[in-house]
């Protein structure tokens, strides 16, 4: 049996059009659960927009690895994505004291509908990219938005154990996950330039509505 046969009878992958969102409802739950347990500064590494793209990279990752259309995973990353920021805010308005202002639930539902896509497409170029460059790219999309993370958690948050976690993650995603020394090299140095290019894109403007 292939890896790609194994994973198409992974049970409701093949209904991934249910099992992406709910998964994410589930994802939303939990890292709002786990914002208010964990201690410290390490409780911002729960619900960080880093961590919230793995699931919508994943996602477009095991649609592709099963065989399915690349328009699949696009849309497995949205139904992730759109999850997450249901359920985190769900369960905050209901199982907490409520959400508060609706503006911040707001952006980060936009920020879902383009970030899901994205990373869902992502995953599938890593996963069953014909080209190096389609699966340098992919997952250097992934490692990046780590390098994103730890640029703010340093120059902006200022939280030292969360910059040296997303720098680490920036490192060992393509040094893991990359085919061969030629792809490990060609993904860290395009993850590192997509780096500062999303901080300065996405995260500079947030920063900036946020004051």
């Amino acid at each position: 049996m292939t890896i790609s046969t194994a994973i198409g009878s992974v049970p409701g992958l093949n209904r991934w059009w249910i099992s992406a969102p709910v998964a994410g409802i589930a994802l939303g739950v939990l890292t709002n659960l786990a914002q208010g347990t964990l201690p410290g500064a390490s409780n911002q590494i729960a619900n960080s927009g880093a961590v919230w793209c793995v699931p919508a990279f994943t996602a477009g990752a095991l649609v592709a690895a099963g065989g399915l259309a690349p328009r699949k995973s696009v849309l497995a990353g949205l139904g992730t994505t759109i999850g997450l920021v249901v359920g985190y805010y769900g369960y905050a308005e209901f199982g907490r004291s409520g959400m508060g202002n609706a503006f911040w639930p707001v952006v980060w539902l936009v920020t879902a509908l383009v970030s899901g896509p994205l990373f869902g497409a992502a995953g599938a170029w890593w996963r069953r990219g014909r080209t190096v460059h389609r699966r340098v790219v992919g997952l250097a999309a992934l490692a990046g938005v780590f390098g994103t993370e730890a640029v703010l958690a340093g120059r902006v948050l200022h939280y030292a154990g969360q910059t040296w976690a997303c720098a680490a993650l920036l490192v060992l995603i393509p040094l893991t996950l990359a085919r061969g020394h030629k792809e490990r090299a060609l993904t860290l140095l395009t993850a590192l330039p997509l780096s500062v290019i999303a901080y300065v894109v996405v995260e500079l403007p947030l920063q900036q509505l946020s004051g």
